[in-house]
């Protein structure tokens, strides 16, 4: 009888989905292209806000439980086990249902915009909810705002592969499933914008903007509705500010910047450690997961998003911290406390990278605001114990840090300010928040050309960055232009037996090819031009006589960067192009000239 239920429910659920989807494309015929495009962003902010409030009200209900059950037995030993039972787990979802495969971390939705036109796989639409709340839900030590965002974004690529629109539409509603993500998130729909425009977008024009603002605070709006206040990290504790302790401002920014590279690069360390490791899935992910359970163990602020901990630092009891740790003894000692909170500042990028290494998911969104809240509390403390400032907000420097690890990180100070701006309700803190963000990515910036999530991607020239012509020269795909039906040569052979051959071609590079189709070298027409004519010369001068080498060869896994400089450099409209060690055709630099200007076309969302 259930089985019937079951069955009934299923077709009654596809009937309705089918339903919704006429009437989607009911309204595409009957509304303007532009209308279309706001309902379409409306939509997408909804399902972004669905899929945040499932994912946060998970965590926030596991944290509440697990500190419930600590409660009575006084140390964290239910906390080490559930990080590792949801890391195990995710493997399992990975391998089992997913097929092994799942794109971690939002430099995936770069790579999308820049590589794919801005399509993102049907199965990150869920993939990511159940990994990372298995993960960060059961108190992985990292955060729910990268699967959140990545979520968001295939949400709005496949809206818009679903009803046909164009490539410039598709990448559009992708960023208004990102700001609708940040904006749920967080309650703080204008941080949502910029966060797309910032991170996501590297061109937008002013029109662009409206869609991603629709979004961003539908978002919002919808999480503010039904998501309770207490899962979402908000702060009321805020102080004025004091232009007098603008030096400390300083030097928090400084130290920001500093403690972001540390993050970043400890972080790729871990993840490189795991990646490089030859054992099976699941002892490594019990290996990275059991390291995890004993840091979590010995500071249980680790545990999880850690938002919980970032709220008990901005009260006026923030020795509360150890509670349940082998310190709870020395609360009232404020050296304790200090030390405490910078070696889990120190900590945390290997936590991060432990529960994302050994097989979880996650991001470090979440990770870098805890590290700035602790960074600003402990600069702020640090100043009062040695009295070198007793009068410092320490809530203030709290919230403030938060803005610093996140502009240093993700090299996006906009967001941070803004963020921060919102979720303390009000922008008082914004002077501070701006000398610490603007400062950190500064001193970030020094060290780290690019983010941590764009870093790995740039460096293969797979990314978009802040120059334009890069941006549009890295989407184009040119295999797609190389001209594979060439006519090529052997060396054994005679001019006339080339002449003969291109008599019905106006081939002006022939290749030269062994056996085994690798490259020996090349004939310029140019070149033989004053011999084809005298037809003695023809007849007895080999191919290997009027033999040259290319100038310069285009490897298959060549950037368009790296081409257009070999193109640039030799001065030639034409070169060989090698793929597994064997000659594959001929690129025209004329063909990508043409592709870059088609490009440029389709590239301005507006």
């Amino acid at each position: 009888m259930s089985n019937r239920k079951s069955v009934s429910l299923q077709l009654l659920l596809r009937k309705l989905a089918r339903k919704f989807e006429a009437v989607i494309f009911l309204c595409k015929q009957l509304l303007s292209e532009r209308n279309f495009i706001y309902l379409a962003c409306v939509l997408v902010g909804i399902s972004c806000a669905l899929a945040v409030i499932v994912l946060k009200s998970f965590a926030h209900n596991v944290f509440v439980f697990a500190n419930y059950v600590n409660g009575f037995l006084k140390f964290p030993f239910f906390s080490i086990l559930l990080p590792i039972i949801g890391i195990l787990l995710t493997v399992f979802v990975i391998r089992r249902v997913l097929n092994g495969e799942l794109e971690k971390g939002s430099s995936k939705i770069l790579y999308a915009v820049a590589k794919k036109g801005g399509i993102i796989p049907k199965k990150q639409m869920y993939a990511q909810i159940i990994t990372s709340s298995l993960t960060v839900g059961l108190g992985g030590s990292a955060g729910l705002e990268s699967p959140i965002v990545i979520t968001g974004a295939a949400f709005g690529s496949n809206f818009a592969q679903k009803y046909k629109l164009s490539q410039k539409d598709r990448i559009l509603l992708l960023a208004c499933g990102v700001a609708a993500g940040i904006g749920a998130a967080f309650n703080a729909p204008i941080a949502g914008v910029l966060f797309a425009v910032e991170v996501i977008l590297t061109d937008v024009s002013i029109s662009a903007f409206i869609p991603i603002i629709i979004s961003g605070a539908t978002g919002a709006l919808v999480s503010k509705v039904i998501l309770s206040q207490d899962v979402i990290l908000s702060f009321k504790n805020v102080q004025e500010f004091n232009y007098h302790n603008t030096p400390y401002y300083i030097v928090l920014g400084i130290l920001a910047g500093l403690v972001s590279v540390y993050h970043a690069r400890n972080f790729r360390k871990v993840e490189h450690f795991f990646g490089k490791l030859k054992t099976g899935v699941y002892k490594k992910a019990l290996f990275g997961a059991s390291i995890l359970a004993l840091l979590i163990f010995i500071f249980p602020s680790l545990f999880g998003e850690g938002y919980e901990s970032i709220k008990t630092l901005s009260t006026s009891h923030p020795e509360n911290l150890l509670n349940n740790t082998f310190l709870e003894g020395y609360k009232s000692k404020q050296w304790i406390l200090l030390i405490f909170v910078g070696i889990i500042v120190l900590l945390k990028s290997f936590a991060t990278g432990l529960t994302l290494g050994s097989g979880g998911n996650g991001g470090n969104f979440a990770p870098s605001l805890f590290v700035g809240s602790y960074l600003g509390f402990f600069v702020a403390k640090f100043m009062d114990i040695t009295n070198i400032n007793s009068h410092l907000p320490v809530t203030n420097f709290a919230i403030v840090g938060m803005a610093g690890i996140l502009s240093g990180l993700f090299h996006a100070p906009l967001t941070a300010i803004f963020l921060i701006g919102e979720i303390t309700g009000g922008y008082d803190l914004m002077v501070p928040l701006m000398i610490v963000s603007s400062i950190s990515y500064a001193v970030s910036k020094q060290f780290e050309k690019h983010s941590m999530d764009v870093k790995a991607l740039a460096d293969k020239g797979e990314v978009f960055t802040s120059d334009k012509d890069k941006n549009i020269l890295q989407s184009i795909d040119f295999l797609k232009l190389v001209k594979t039906d060439v006519i090529s040569i052997s060396l054994d052979k005679s001019l006339q037996n080339l002449v003969e051959h291109l008599s019905t071609s106006n081939q002006q590079l022939i290749p030269v090819l062994d056996e085994k189709n690798r490259l020996l070298g090349v004939v310029d027409f140019e070149q033989i031009r004053p011999i084809i004519f005298n037809p003695y010369r023809i007849k007895f001068t080999m191919i290997k006589e009027v033999l040259s080498q290319p100038k310069e060869i285009i490897l298959h896994d060549d950037g368009m960067e790296t081409i257009m400089d070999k193109f640039e450099k030799t001065y030639e409209t034409l070169l060989p192009v090698i793929k597994n060690g064997k000659f594959f055709g001929l690129i025209s630099k004329v063909e990508i000239l043409e592709a870059y200007r088609e490009k440029l076309k389709e590239m301005v969302i507006e």
